[in-house]
């Protein structure tokens, strides 16, 4: 335990260590701030469905930021939602995806980004994925993302050609250095005429005035002019404009590092001359038998599809944790089901705790409550071990040293890390309180209204209850 020193007053927390791509180790974790951490996450391209690989390294991130709020951090969490400039490649060739949703939907890309949006939160209320403190659009940070590129132009790293603004990759000597890239065999093997205005293969645009499609929907004024971003430039401006020039944490996928956050990298330092990030996280990919899931492979999966099949997608949440998050975790249907017939028995058992709870028994820790905890922590604190920390709550649940009211407790502390509605019990009434009743309809109706801190504010109230909540086509669902 570490005691964080402000100018004013001082801030426990917790010991935390964490895997740092840029580092290639594990290392102690300390926010900028004391006591703070700056969360920023890649979110969403809001054009089709999130597969459940994507939902995989979401839940990583919302597991990342329970834990630091549980060693004691105040966490802004930060998300971006890409609703413009994401071409099909990473390196600056084919259509924007959201022009390609627009043309397949025949709908308006404003439409297309909402719906999916709508769908992308919702999905993550089902996998008890908190909804992050500050959630950015890139089409309302265009002014941000002009000024980024202004100053990179006034550094001397930013070039117009063709009518588009690009990043001169040759103008940064340490580009490679974060994904370990090999420049050389990437120059001598790169293909210079997929772009002509380019002046290197590898630099990427900052943005684009002469767009190879008519009839761009999505396009602003700039110094330029008439245009639309590049992607990469999104997440450096939404970053920066709340979270600072530095901060604390940056997340995505693995598939991310090469080409996305090497050039996030590229452009926030040299526009402010800082260090854009501390630590980088990166979630390890959902494959299948043949390779990691994705929309392109046809190997595409929605949690719509597994409710379907009667799977709950905190079933899913489940099967996710039994892997650590940046390895790989290879997807079958015989697994996840495994999983979610293990939490139900997890959830079963405790039903039995807590109808053997005795009236008026202490519900202080023991000595071995106290151990249990401290193991539980030690585990999580240290990378995100969730094998070990689930180690412990089975031997929470089954050590006859503790009181039933004791077990409970530590139980309940554990699933504010975890997620998974450990307390919610089983057994199903079939008339609820016209109370119970009435909050299903309010919540609903909040759903309804986009108001979703109300949202979550009642389902937090109506679990704390002792009540399971799920959400499905018929709006909120209700068991005891």
């Amino acid at each position: 335990m570490g005691v964080s020193k402000g100018n004013m007053f001082e801030i426990e927390v917790k010991k935390v260590s964490l895997y740092n791509t840029r580092s290639r180790g594990v290392e102690e974790f300390a926010g900028i701030r004391p006591g703070y951490a700056g969360v920023y996450c890649c979110g969403p391209t809001v054009y089709n469905y999130q597969h459940i690989g994507n939902l995989r390294t979401y839940i990583f991130e919302d597991l990342l930021t329970r834990v630091l709020r549980r060693a004691g951090y105040q966490v802004t969490h930060v998300m971006n939602i890409t609703d413009v400039g994401h071409l099909v490649s990473d390196a600056d060739d084919g259509e924007d995806k959201m022009a390609l949703a627009a043309k397949r939907e025949g709908k308006r890309s404003h439409d297309i980004a909402s719906y999916y949006t709508d769908i992308f939160f919702e999905h993550c209320a089902w996998l008890n994925i908190r909804r992050p403190d500050i959630v950015c659009k890139a089409t309302e940070h265009i002014s941000e993302m002009i000024e980024l590129i202004k100053m990179l132009e006034h550094n001397g790293y930013a070039y117009q050609a063709g009518g588009n603004v690009y990043f001169d990759v040759a103008r940064f000597s340490r580009y490679g250095d974060f994904a370990r890239l090999d420049m050389d065999n990437l120059l001598a093997g790169a293909r210079i005429d997929v772009d002509s205005n380019k002046r290197g293969p590898l630099d990427f645009a900052l943005w684009f005035t002469k767009s190879k499609f008519e009839n761009q929907e999505l396009q602003w004024d700039s110094p330029w002019g008439r245009g639309y971003p590049g992607w990469h430039i999104e997440c450096s401006a939404m970053a920066r404009r709340y979270l600072g020039d530095s901060f604390d944490v940056h997340c995505g996928g693995i598939d991310h590092i090469p080409v996305h956050h090497t050039n996030e990298i590229a452009q926030s330092e040299c526009a402010t001359g800082k260090c854009q990030a501390k630590f980088w996280l990166h979630g390890g990919f959902l494959t299948t038998a043949s390779e990691k899931m994705s929309k392109s492979t046809g190997e595409f999966l929605t949690l719509d599809v597994l409710k379907k099949r009667e799977i709950e997608p905190l079933a899913y949440r489940f099967f996710c944790l039994g892997g650590h998050y940046r390895k790989e975790l290879a997807w079958s249907w015989e697994a996840v089901e495994s999983a979610g017939r293990t939490l139900v028995k997890m959830r079963r058992r405790i039903d039995e705790i807590r109808e053997s709870v005795e009236e008026g028994l202490d519900d202080e820790f023991s000595q071995v409550g106290l151990e249990l905890l401290s193991a539980f922590d030690t585990a999580v604190f240290a990378d995100l071990g969730i094998a070990k920390a689930m180690a412990v709550v089975h031997e929470t649940i089954s050590d006859e040293q503790i009181s039933s009211v004791e077990k409970l407790k530590l139980l309940s502390s554990y699933d504010e890390v975890l997620g998974l509605d450990l307390m919610c019990a089983q057994k199903e009434v079939k008339e609820l309180p016209e109370d119970v009743v009435a909050l299903a309809k309010e919540r609903d109706d909040a759903r309804q209204a986009k108001n979703w801190s109300r949202a979550d504010e009642i389902r937090n109230q109506l679990q704390a209850a002792g009540y399971l909540v799920e959400d499905t086509a018929d709006g909120t669902k209700v068991k005891k």
